[in-house]
């Protein structure tokens, strides 16, 4: 006890110091974001007019990135499509930036990521309003995929990012026993991001937040649909930076359409795109003339497996989440449900009881459950996706209903859809829906769900219920995809130490965790002497240039000492590798003497 006493006394004080020390609050400054253009009280007479964009491609050949809202068709302004040359200017002033930063220390950074953070859950209602405008979600939509997801991202990164960007000490195996191995985290520089619309907030600060904490800057170009809420949230990085006396230039977000975005992909160290396989796959015919790193996150079809064990209503209840937030607003939503036969009828009547209750309609207007679809013409695409399914045999049990959308907007909205009797001949199955519509087929065996998920081109996410986690576990386990939950959905994404992203068309790469930290990196090995001058590489007498005739010999012996299966082989190996020392040492003292 006496030995253990002063032990305990150290642990528990140490525990009493560390519970102190969180109670001591930082100094986190507060900073000023002009938002006066962005509320809705300051609208002006110019830009508070009907829209009505063109349609078709004939945006792509304009100048101007023109910005309204999905939800009333109000004009929000226009920003410059920038041209080729002034993306290569942006990327040259990061790079300068860059390199003043590279030199700046964690508890700069830590500073930097406090700030964003208290400004942050100080201004929740306007980023989620600026959010809502800009693509149709409702502010609780937005507060659970844009606020949540990056308020954990940096207190994950306050809490472990520089842990795991601090040089990480290896093995050196046996051959290289004296030697010292670590594995150094360096930044790659200008980090280009190409993000979706679908969370404007977020989609910006997650590659901006590991690149600079990681120490690259980063120019991002925002979509075209959602230009004008991201530019907006440029500003409070602007100042965030500016209080911790960053460079400028350091993050910068651009704008424009697919001239604008091949530039950045010809001019930085590392692209990370958010979007569609087909334009992924020309970012990486792009991004092979100058062969860098690139991270491809394309969007899923993901399957959502329901067992006969578990709890059906509360599974309802997820699932009708699952499918309201990709209705245009959340990536890897749930797109593909299949539930066991012997619970399908009644997990179909808990939908369909949820889906009477949900009400379409602006959602700054009034208690919506759902918003407005964010892109020009998807619900078009969204009805001949179930078309295609009701010409094949399958049927609509329920829709829900439309609130007060006002005039010129309908077609902007779709109403939350439910099918049965669908199957994988079906465009529905097979196609990303970016929609709120629920296609529910059924399945017999666990086998069965398990072939019937991984039959897609798409690998992003799964998820799977059962009252025996076990047994979800191994279905999730053999589904083939980058993100699994278990009697969950979606929640992945709310674990930022894990890594995100797919496979097959749903890309490759990772973001978010240490993955996506070091993947801003240049990742380096390096070895040196572990003693100094004492002991260092010296190449045995037998493989020294000329190398003797016994060299082969010496370094068959030498591997089987290192390696060898037994201590038999080694001992006899030992002996043999010393013998030819020797006898090398011998001959070359003859030689001197004669």
């Amino acid at each position: 006890m006496a030995f253990w006493w002063p032990l305990i006394v150290a642990a528990s004080a140490y525990a009493i110091c560390r519970f102190l020390l969180m109670l001591i609050p930082f100094n986190v400054p507060s900073i000023d974001v002009d938002a006066s253009d962005v509320t809705e009280g300051n609208q002006t007479q110019e830009n508070s007019f009907i829209y009505i964009p063109p349609r078709g491609r004939a945006q792509q050949s304009d100048k101007k990135v023109q910005c309204y809202e999905p939800a009333t068709m109000k004009y929000l302004g226009y920003f410059p499509a920038l041209s080729p040359a002034e993306v290569h200017d942006r990327v040259a002033q990061a790079r300068k930036a860059q390199k003043i930063w590279a030199e700046s220390s964690f508890k700069q950074r830590r500073q930097f990521l406090r700030i964003l953070l208290k400004y942050i859950i100080e201004h929740q209602e306007l980023i989620c309003e600026v959010s809502s405008r800009d693509t149709g979600k409702t502010m609780v939509d937005a507060s659970l995929g844009e606020i949540m997801t990056t308020c954990e991202k940096i207190t994950w990164l306050l809490s472990e990012g520089e842990k795991w960007l601090k040089p990480e000490y290896r093995c050196s195996g046996r051959a290289m026993l004296y030697k010292k191995s670590r594995v150094e985290f360096h930044p790659l520089g200008v980090i280009g991001a190409i993000v979706s619309w679908n969370y404007p907030f977020h989609n910006i600060f997650n590659p901006m937040l590991a690149a600079v904490f990681s120490g690259n800057s980063i120019v991002i170009k925002v979509s075209e649909n959602a230009s004008w809420s991201g530019l907006f949230y440029f500003r409070i990085i602007q100042a965030a930076l500016a209080a911790v006396g960053a460079p400028e230039n350091l993050v910068d977000v651009i704008t424009g359409f697919a001239e604008t975005g091949e530039a950045l992909v010809s001019s930085v160290d590392k692209i990370i795109f958010v979007g569609s396989p087909g334009v992924g796959k020309m970012i990486m015919r792009n991004a092979s003339d100058t062969l860098i790193p690139v991270t491809l996150e394309l969007g899923g079809k993901d399957p959502f497996i329901v067992c006969e064990d578990a709890d059906v209503s509360h599974v309802a209840q997820i699932a009708v989440r699952a499918v309201l937030q990709s209705s245009g607003q959340n990536c890897a939503g749930a797109e593909r449900f299949y539930v066991h036969r012997d619970i399908y009828s009644s997990f179909v009547s808990e939908v369909t009881k949820i889906v009477k209750s949900v009400s379409v309609g602006p959602p700054l207007a009034g208690r919506y459950d759902m918003g407005a679809i964010c892109l020009q013409e998807h619900s078009d695409k969204l009805q001949i996706l179930v078309n295609d399914a009701l010409e094949k045999g399958a049927e609509i049990v329920v829709r829900g209903s439309f609130g007060h959308l006002g005039e010129g907007a309908v077609d902007q909205f779709y109403p939350p859809t439910v099918l049965v009797n669908v199957d994988h001949t079906m465009k529905l199955m097979q196609e990303e829906t970016f929609g709120p519509i629920m296609p529910i087929m059924k399945f017999s065996t666990d086998e069965e769900a398990v072939k019937l998920a991984n039959d897609s081109r798409y690998g992003l996410g799964c998820a799977v219920f059962s009252g025996s986690q076990r047994r979800a576990r191994k279905i999730a386990s053999q589904i083939h995809c980058g993100v699994a939950a278990v009697n969950d959905f979606a929640s992945n994404y709310m674990c930022q130490s894990l890594p995100f992203g797919g496979v097959k068309h749903s890309g490759f790469g990772r973001f978010a965790g240490v993955e996506g930290l070091r993947a801003c990196c240049l990742v380096k090995s390096v070895v040196e002497d572990r003693w100094g001058p004492y002991i260092k590489t010296k190449i045995p007498k037998p493989i020294q240039y000329p190398v003797g005739e016994n060299g082969f010999e010496f370094q068959q012996s030498l591997v089987e000492l290192l390696y060898g299966l037994n201590i038999r082989d080694k001992l006899r190996a030992l002996v043999n590798v010393l013998k030819m020392m020797s006898e090398q040492n011998s001959s070359n003292s003859r030689s001197r003497t004669e």
